[in-house]
């Protein structure tokens, strides 16, 4: 086992989501050999046709990505690797959500409308996810953590898109299922987030659903209730002491850039960058 490669610990949890290796038609290559390219892919950020030979042929290894981001599969790994730790009690339910604005190369611009694989543009949330922000050509990236810092929810932008409204499709992606009867748990006891999430309708809606809300009023919302007197209302409640956790969405963001294609975006489908955030959220909660 090479540096950055699938443990036998984590390829224990990963092969019985995989398909099988052999069927109808000619045997597909190992998975597990296709797995370690596509992580060292991820690792190195460097060209597919630069992989080692180690690894076998780079158009199978790009071609199982493809496969498996058109299905569903990553998804679905990542899906069951947190039923896992939910059923003995290690997720720890005070979700932290934050954004990051990856640059994107430019290589990563000028994707085809059309010909992508079946299922593969209804992962993109804003199209391919490209923007124009202050740094050029970008994607925001919106997350959501546990408490201990690992990836729950991961949602594709434009790098110029705003924080507050994807807050609310990030937590209804949250499902967690159950193992055994009982419907999957979609309600965090706490959402943490920081200024840009603090809205009035954001409050409310967080009411609405019963999760408590963990965010600093701004300065200019401040201002506009105090300037109404008693028909302002009260401050919202804030819990300083919860609010310290925050950090924990940009730990996990530190993490996730330490692989290097996904602290740069290259990949021209939001499908493609989404599937590589997914996998490296896997590997983040097998080690």
């Amino acid at each position: 086992m090479g540096r950055g490669e699938v443990t036998d610990r984590a390829w224990a949890w990963i092969e019985p989501l995989l398909p099988p290796v052999s069927g109808r038609g000619r045997r597909w290559r190992d998975h597990r050999q296709v797995l370690n390219a596509i992580l060292w892919k991820l690792r190195t950020g460097a060209p597919w046709r630069d992989l080692p030979e180690r690894y076998g042929p780079w158009k199978t290894a790009h071609e199982r990505l493809r496969l498996w981001t058109a299905d569903g599969t990553w998804q679905k790994i990542l899906d069951e690797v947190i039923v896992k730790d939910d059923s003995v009690g290690e997720v720890e339910w005070v979700i932290s959500v934050d954004s990051s604005v990856v640059r994107a190369h430019q290589h990563a611009a000028g994707a085809r409308k059309k010909g992508a694989a079946p299922g593969v543009e209804a992962l993109a949330v804003d199209g391919e996810g490209l923007g124009r922000s202050r740094g050029g050509l970008s994607t925001k990236i919106h997350l959501a953590v546990d408490g201990r810092g690992l990836p729950m929810r991961v949602l594709l932008t434009g790098g110029h898109a705003g924080d507050n409204p994807q807050l609310l499709p990030l937590l209804d992606g949250i499902a967690v299922a159950r193992i055994g009867p009982g419907r999957p748990r979609c309600r965090p006891d706490r959402v943490v987030a920081d200024k840009a999430y603090s809205h009035p309708s954001t409050r409310q809606a967080m009411r609405d659903r019963r999760i408590r809300f963990v965010s600093p009023e701004r300065e200019d919302q401040i201002a506009r209730r105090v300037a109404r007197g008693s028909r302002g209302g009260r401050p919202p409640a804030f819990d300083a002491e919860t609010y310290k956790r925050r950090n924990m969405v940009e730990r996990c963001f530190n993490r996730l850039k330490q692989f290097r294609d996904l602290a740069t975006r290259y990949a021209k489908r939001a499908a493609y960058y989404q599937a590589e955030l997914t996998i490296a959220a896997i590997i983040l909660w097998l080690r």
